[in-house]
């Protein structure tokens, strides 16, 4: 669907003129008002996304309408369609409420374009706004998972920076998440509207570092051909995030001092001074005094970043948050790759928390991302994962066989059976047996249906053998 497809226009003309056929035909949905009061009637009771007005309306009545539509009606585009005559009357419009102007008789596709470059403009802002709410949403500190006492630390740190002005060293081994909790102070502070923009010093060549940092000016280097502005001048108003700080060079190590210092900075083969409001929050892995001690570092900036300090613990002392991040990490990885909602075995998460993780957060996300494309099942098992990570796991204990549960009569019907095999058949001795009576024996026996084998080799009425005496002795006529 084309994005100005289905929007809503309010059209205000005086009764008896016509409304262009051409807005239906773009696939807009148009009302028609006839003066002011009807068309403030029907912003009231209905939202739209932009008016025409029409100045043939006495000129009194247009403005009234051009600045109540804004200001109580909340329409967030107007554009005035006037005679040739009337241009001066167009511009004044301008400064009461309205975008832009058409001059009578309409053509067709001048119509086309400045209705629909108002609804896209419209849409883009509307797109912006969006992803502002979104990005606010998505850093809140509520959302930073603090399940261990070391990131709920972590959260409380970020809550009290995150409304000052001052700069913060943000500490902790790679991928531990350091542009995450930098992002969360950004968007929690009063700075949130403005621009937040991340610089990897580290990955910058030394030679151009500077021109990203603070621009240059045409003809500053070869390759200059024109004036371009650096991040400091792109982040006016809102935050820079230098990571991996420690990686600087001493020459823009002085150059960002005055910056912090001074608020101010020249291009690159510049000769003016650009002024800016910048929040400076950095961050780094690697133990800032020790460059101090070997002269890799300048020790003035260090205490000038330092002014607030954040240090995010690895993911090895804090693997009670290993289960929530999980979860948050698979979300995103079945929204993003369209595998609907994946989810762990114990097991699976039992080798995660066991592993020592060198490589922090962002070794878990990626890690979780492969197994859920590769995984071989509908969840997500440990022997999906990674042998290193099984191995932290050890061996799969065996499973103890649980005996089902029986009923009393299951059972008694079974031990009178078992009782019975044992005693040959004979109920006298399996009573015995039992230490029940005989009488006894025998009403559970019927009770049960139990068959009684008869002893082999005794059918019913025979009697019993003679045992044959042994010889050399008298037959005594016992058994």
């Amino acid at each position: 669907m084309h994005p100005i497809e289905g929007k809503q226009i309010l059209l205000v003309h005086p009764s008896g003129a016509e409304i262009p056929p051409i807005l239906s035909s773009m696939g807009l949905r148009v009302a028609a008002a006839h003066g002011t009061a009807a068309a403030l009637d029907l912003a009231t009771r209905d939202e739209f996304d932009m008016a025409l007005v029409d100045g043939a309306l006495p000129d009194t009545v247009t403005g009234e309408v051009l600045k109540r539509l804004r200001r109580e009606s909340g329409i967030p585009s107007v554009l005035m369609i006037v005679d040739r005559a009337d241009i001066p009357r167009a511009i004044r419009a301008l400064t009461e409420g309205a975008d832009d102007y058409l001059v009578k008789p309409i053509d067709r596709a001048e119509l086309v374009a400045r209705v629909g470059r108002l609804l896209h403009w419209q849409h883009r802002d509307d797109r912006a706004l969006h992803l502002s709410r979104e990005l606010t949403r998505k850093y809140v500190v509520g959302n930073v998972i603090s399940q261990s006492q070391g990131m709920r630390r972590v959260r409380d740190q970020i809550l009290q920076v995150a409304p000052a002005r001052s700069t913060v060293l943000i500490l902790g081994e790679s991928g531990v998440g350091k542009e995450l909790v930098a992002k969360a102070i950004h968007y929690n502070s009063p700075r949130r509207a403005a621009p937040f923009i991340a610089i990897n010093c580290s990955a910058i060549p030394v030679t151009l570092i500077e021109s990203e940092l603070f621009g240059h000016e045409r003809g500053a280097f070869t390759g200059a051909v024109g004036r371009q502005k650096g991040k400091f001048e792109l982040a006016d108003g809102g935050t820079i995030f230098l990571d991996e700080v420690g990686e600087m060079d001493l020459i823009t190590q002085a150059k960002l001092l005055r910056v912090l210092e001074e608020r101010s900075f020249m291009r690159v083969g510049g000769a003016r001074e650009v002024r800016v409001d910048v929040r400076v929050l950095a961050a780094t892995n690697s133990d800032l005094e020790a460059s101090i001690a070997r002269r890799r570092f300048r020790e003035d900036l260090y205490f000038r970043l330092k002014v607030l300090t954040i240090r995010v613990p690895p993911l090895r002392a804090r693997r009670e948050d290993i289960p929530e991040l999980a979860r948050t990490f698979l979300d995103q990885v079945g929204r993003d790759n369209g595998l609907g909602r994946l989810h762990l075995t114990r097991r699976a998460i039992d080798a995660l928390a066991r592993y020592s993780w060198p490589g922090n957060v962002r070794e878990l996300k990626n890690v979780l991302e492969s197994a859920a494309i590769t995984r071989s099942g509908p969840d997500i098992q440990a022997a999906d994962l990674p042998r290193t990570i099984r191995d932290a796991l050890g061996p799969e204990p065996r499973r103890r066989r649980i005996p089902a549960v029986r009923t009393l009569a299951e059972t008694e019907r079974d031990l009178l059976r078992r009782a019975l095999r044992r005693c040959t058949g004979n109920r006298t001795h399996a009573a015995r047996a039992l230490g029940i009576g005989v009488r006894t024996l025998q009403r559970k026996v019927k009770t049960y249906g139990i068959e009684v084998a008869r002893r082999a080799g005794r059918p019913r009425g025979s009697q019993r053998s003679t045992v044959t005496p042994r010889p050399g002795r008298e037959n005594s006529g016992k058994m």
